[in-house]
């Protein structure tokens, strides 16, 4: 058997804690989710004021993360290099997306979730998704 470590309810909602909070003090709106290794949701949270679009996006950003154990943006990266880019549906399954704005979460060198921000422009999105990231290993190392 194997036990696979992953992101405790807590935890997930840490980062959508951190996220709001930081959404709120720069006066935004945005979709948060935070996904287990699998990629599956843990925590969601559409903030007032934030549009519908996004929704899917952010729970796909953040399957992506978990599955392909690392950020969105490099995924989008490859896939649109002009010489050795492809189309991202070789990756077998349509919640696989490309944008920026899903960050895994490592711990102990293993990724344990992601956790993904959709609605604002790319690099605000990547920034807040690596806010609740960081909010998730602050409380992560003050345990261990």
């Amino acid at each position: 058997m194997r036990n696979e470590p992953t992101l405790s309810d807590d935890e997930a909602q840490i980062a959508i804690n951190a996220i709001r909070d930081q959404l709120r003090a720069e006066g935004k709106a945005a979709v948060i989710a935070v996904a287990d290794p699998q990629g599956e949701l843990l925590a969601f949270l559409r903030t007032d004021g934030a549009k519908r679009a996004p929704i899917p996006i952010a729970m796909n950003k953040a399957f992506t993360a978990a599955r392909e154990r690392r950020p969105t943006v490099e995924i989008g990266q490859k896939v649109r290099h002009p010489e050795r880019g492809f189309d991202i549906a070789y990756y077998g399954d349509p919640r696989y997306v490309g944008w920026g704005g899903g960050v895994p979460v490592v711990h102990d060198g293993q990724v344990i979730g992601a956790v993904a921000v959709s609605g604002l422009p790319e690099e605000e999105d990547m920034r807040f998704a690596a806010h609740g990231v960081a909010a998730i290993n602050k409380a992560l190392n003050v345990r261990t």
